[in-house]
């Protein structure tokens, strides 16, 4: 019994759409919400829609199935179906924090709800910011539509003149948001009143200035927005180097074929007749109706203009064995050292790479990113090493999706300031989050779950582990060797290096427990991860639960299995903690018949990652990081607050509290650390 990972997927995001409508998360953070549900699920359009619509040409014995058996015919309306309903579930969850706002004086305000001040100041602030920017689009009938990137927002603007209005010319503007000129603009307002208007509807407002050459009786303006096939494919000319290409194909990404087109539902029958065809989107799959605002991702950065509505931000703590400017390398040189991010400072991580910069003994540095900050601190660590005469050598993975265009230009920028840049395993993407520092006589690795990005590192939850332990650096450095040198093999007497020996003693280990309990032995795996969905892991851990072992996992997203099912999963249970901050870090503890070993690995469960991604993990040596990461996992267990119960497929109901004392798990876990000494 296989869940559809999509469907798996939807039901996640409907969990964050749950953060939304919970009153008891602050109200502000509530609108936060709206913005990464309706990222996440554009998103999702644009990669998992698009990939069900190519598939779906497929006909006959050649079509794939997806999990849950589906073909992709019949997987294509069940997605839409569900997509559709997440719409409307967060338009109505939109309205009503809206409403909420108005009570405490923060008022969301149209073109037409100006007073004479606001319209003067709207009037300005469009001769001076907005003008400059905007690129007005004449649509004919007897030509092409200019060519529309997704990500952005249009507004379509429909004239009418001569009598009864009955001769139209038609428009096209681009919204044009950005840093300098931001979607929301607050305007100046009464004492004890917030008032925020839309960049859209200053543009409405002064349609007018824009289209003043043209004689017409009325003029409207209908926001909409185009989602693109994602799909990035390379050609393969060899005379071009792998850089070449990206930048090549990342502009014909821009160019994908549309996959949905979702326009105010105002618009007139003509004007979306005009647009639609331009863009050959002639399915009704391919249109949808929707409200007056789009793109709404842009309600992540609501302005902040009553912080005491917003979440609290917890201060990250520094680590109990790090001293403020003191040696990082003299204290891993003794001890490992177990960060779990947002709850210890990243700041740790930026000083063991500043020290390893310009330490006189330190030889090289080696490192592998995927994502990294917009100004990162991390890439000019690495330029002032390589400054410093150190040997930096960085695996730069230029198929990050979405990241792709950034990691293309530091490419250009570190090897410029003498980086040695190598861009991965032909057919494998390395998502593995590696450092290695060599030194004089003594060699530093470290291994984490999460990306190297100090702006991410403040909201997604993730473990590090700094060490010196020979074993460990040894793999390190046979890992970038081979990254290095491709037709090399190598071998790994401590790390799980995917896609070469992770899987395989991922199934050992199951197993393992599965052979403690035939004999009657106490035999447990616990697990976190942000997805779980290959099909063979799941089938083995079915087998797990049917001979008796204990299963407990955490799986924020995607979850193919499915828990608690009579004769095949009463022994598995899963949770899914959706709260402030993201949960990304991946951890695996098996009881091994009292000799527990435990893992914490940049790959979750998944067919991608386990066979077609260079990932790394490492095993927990050090006894009190061991116990460290067990109370984590019990924490969060524990957590009846923003837990959800996956035994039901697509309920998302909150684990019960059943009398006991409330646990919200980021809360406590922040308190357990705060307590650590």
């Amino acid at each position: 019994m296989i869940n559809n990972r999509d469907l798996s997927w939807l039901t996640f995001n409907q969990r964050v759409l749950q953060e939304a409508q919970d009153k008891s998360v602050p109200l502000m953070q509530r609108l936060r919400f709206l913005g990464i549900f309706s990222n996440n699920q554009d998103e999702f359009i644009k990669v998992r829609v698009a990939n069900i619509v190519r598939l779906s040409q497929i006909k006959g014995k050649k079509a794939p199935r997806f999990s849950g058996g589906y073909t992709a015919s019949e997987l294509l309306p069940l997605v839409n179906s569900r997509v559709k309903e997440g719409q409307k579930k967060f338009e109505q969850a939109y309205y009503s924090i809206l409403s909420e706002m108005e009570t405490h004086g923060i008022y969301v305000i149209n073109e037409k709800q100006l007073n004479k001040e606001q319209k003067e100041f709207c009037h300005e602030y469009f001769s001076t910011v907005i003008t400059p920017r905007l690129v007005p689009l004449i649509l004919r009938k007897t030509t092409e539509i200019p060519f529309l990137q997704d990500n952005n927002i249009y507004h379509a603007v429909k004239m009418c003149s001569g009598k009864d209005n009955r001769n139209s010319r038609y428009a096209i503007i681009q919204i044009p948001i950005s840093s300098s000129c931001p979607r929301f603009i607050v305007l100046p307002s009464k004492k004890d009143r917030n008032e925020i208007i839309f960049l859209d509807d200053i543009i409405r407002l002064c349609l007018d200035e824009i289209f003043f050459m043209f004689n017409y009786n009325t003029i409207s303006a209908y926001t909409f927005k185009l989602m693109r096939d994602s799909l990035l494919t390379l050609d393969d000319d060899i005379s071009k180097s792998l850089v070449e290409k990206m930048e090549v194909g990342l502009q014909n990404r821009l160019h994908g074929q549309p996959v949905r087109l979702i326009y105010d539902q105002e618009m007139p029958d003509d004007l979306l007749g005009i647009i639609s065809s331009k863009l050959k989107l002639k399915n009704d799959e391919s249109l949808e109706a929707g409200g007056r605002y789009h793109l709404m991702r842009s309600l992540m950065k609501f302005p902040k203009v009553r912080p005491d509505l917003e979440s609290k931000t917890l201060e990250p703590l520094e680590h109990p064995d790090i001293e403020p400017f003191s040696s990082i390398l003299k204290v891993i040189a003794r001890k490992d050292i177990f960060l779990n991010y947002p709850y210890h400072t990243f700041n740790h991580f930026i000083d063991f790479l500043r020290e390893a910069a310009i330490d006189p003994k330190v030889e090289s540095i080696y490192i592998t990113l995927y994502r990294t900050a917009e100004r990162s601190k991390v890439i000019n660590t690495l330029i002032n090493a390589a400054k410093n005469g150190k040997k930096v050598v960085v695996l730069l993975e230029l198929f990050a999706r979405f990241d792709e265009e950034q990691n293309v230009e530091y490419s250009e920028l570190l090897q410029k300031e003498g980086v040695k840049i190598i861009h991965g395993v032909n057919g494998l993407k390395v998502h593995s989050k590696l450092v290695l520092v060599e030194r004089a006589n003594k060699n530093y690795a470290y291994i984490g779950t999460g990306n190297f990005n100090e702006s991410t590192a403040q909201i997604y939850g993730d473990f590090g582990l700094f060490t010196s332990n020979s074993q460990i650096t040894t793999d390190t450095f046979a890992i970038f060797d081979f990254l290095l040198n491709t037709h090399k093999h190598f071998s790994c007497k401590q790390l799980l290096v995917s896609p070469y020996f992770m899987r395989a003693q991922f199934e050992s280990l199951i197993r393992q427990e599965i052979k403690y309990a035939q004999k009657g032995k106490p035999a447990y795996i616990y697990a976190k991860f942000n997805s779980l969905t290959d099909e063979e892991i799941i089938n083995l851990l079915y087998s797990a639960s049917q001979a008796g072992v204990e299963v407990r996992l955490i799986v924020r997203g995607a979850c193919c299995l499915q828990p608690q099912v009579e004769g095949l999963s009463e022994n598995i249970r899963v949770i899914s903690i959706v709260d402030q901050y993201l949960e990304h870090a991946r951890m695996a503890i098996f009881h091994n018949n009292g000799d527990e070993q435990i893992y914490i690995m940049s790959a979750d469960w998944m067919n991608r990652n386990l066979d077609r991604r260079v990932e790394v993990g490492t095993p927990i040596l050090d006894k009190k990081i061991r116990q460290t990461i067990k109370d984590v996992f019990d924490i969060q267990w524990s957590d009846n607050v923003k837990a959800r119960d996956l035994s039901i497929f697509g309920e998302n109901k909150y684990v019960e509290q059943k009398g006991k004392k409330a646990c919200r798990s980021q809360i406590v876990l922040y308190e357990y650390y705060k307590n650590m000494k």
